[in-house]
């Protein structure tokens, strides 16, 4: 009987996984949690080179991005959201592949651009997917609705857009008068 339970317990043992080993799956799991933790929510920027491949690329729509485009996108967006947080949802990994569903918030209180600071709060929701190879995201797809950051900070600010395009008609009403003035001058004299 012995020998029969370590005969089955030689067969069976090696599909047993170890005691506290981690699948590559929760290992890329753990990898993309730290862009949204520490670099994303935390701004610790620095981190990317642990992170990232140096031949790292981000598919955007239209073209690809470098890993320095990245990097300075996201401390764009952290600079004109300083208090930029970003929720992970559902996480998938499959193979090489990790898909994290996510939800941003944040608040625009400097600059953007030619947007000065409007202390319009945001929330977006997208997902993105990075492929892992040893330990270090290589490639990025991210898709959100570009479209809601706009929308939103319509809505909120809808009463001063209001208040200027009133105003520059009101401005472009008296140009009109004045010009219309000066014209019957001109023709007078």
């Amino acid at each position: 009987m012995k020998s029969a339970m370590a005969f089955l317990f030689l067969i069976i043992a090696p599909a047993w996984p170890a005691a506290g080993a981690v699948s590559q799956q929760e290992q890329n799991k753990a990898i993309a949690g730290r862009v949204f933790h520490e670099i994303l929510n935390q701004g610790k920027f620095q981190v990317a080179d642990e992170i990232y491949a140096k031949d790292f690329v981000n598919h955007g729509l239209h073209r690809d991005f470098s890993l320095a485009e990245d990097q300075a996108a996201a401390r764009f967006e952290k600079q004109t959201c300083p208090d930029l947080h970003l929720t992970i949802g559902p996480t998938l990994a499959e193979g090489d592949l990790v898909s994290v569903a996510w939800i941003a918030r944040g608040t625009q209180t400097a600059a953007a651009g030619w947007l000065p600071p409007t202390g319009v709060k945001i929330e977006l929701r997208g997902i993105t997917i990075w492929r892992i190879v040893d330990g270090k995201i290589r490639e990025e797809w991210t898709s959100y609705n570009e479209m809601t950051v706009l929308r939103e900070l319509i809505y909120q600010v809808r009463w001063q857009l209001l208040g200027l395009l009133c105003a520059g008609l009101f401005l472009f009403w008296i140009c009109y008068r004045l010009a219309g003035k000066l014209r019957s001058r001109l023709h007078a004299g």
